[in-house]
C-alpha cells in the first residue's frame, strides 16, 4: 500500500505533505498580495462565463484573434528552434 501511495504521489508521504504545505503557503501569500480569494476566483469564472453567454459568444472571436497573433510569433520561433537542436 505504501508502494502504491508513493508512486502515485511521487514521493514518500511525508515529504509530499511538507512540499504541499510550502507551496500552499506561497500561493497564499501571492493570493493576499493581489487581493485573490477562492470566491473571488470562482466569480471571475462565473462573470466570464456569462459574459460569453450574453455577448452571443462574439467574445470567443477575440480569443482566436489572439490565438493567431500569438501563433505568428509561436510557431515560427517552434520551428527554429527544432531545426537547431534537430542537427545535434
Amino acid at each position: 500500500m505504501s508502494d502504491q501511495a508513493n508512486r502515485f504521489l511521487g514521493d514518500s508521504i511525508g515529504r509530499t505533505l511538507i512540499k504541499l504545505i510550502v507551496v500552499s503557503l506561497i500561493v497564499g501569500f501571492v493570493m493576499t498580495v493581489f487581493g485573490l480569494t477562492p470566491w473571488s476566483i470562482i466569480d471571475g469564472v462565473r462573470d466570464f462565463i456569462l459574459e460569453i453567454w450574453h455577448r452571443g459568444f462574439s467574445a470567443l472571436g477575440r480569443v482566436g484573434d489572439y490565438l493567431i497573433l500569438g501563433a505568428t510569433i509561436v510557431i515560427p520561433l517552434f520551428v527554429i528552434l527544432r531545426l537547431f537542436s534537430y542537427r545535434r
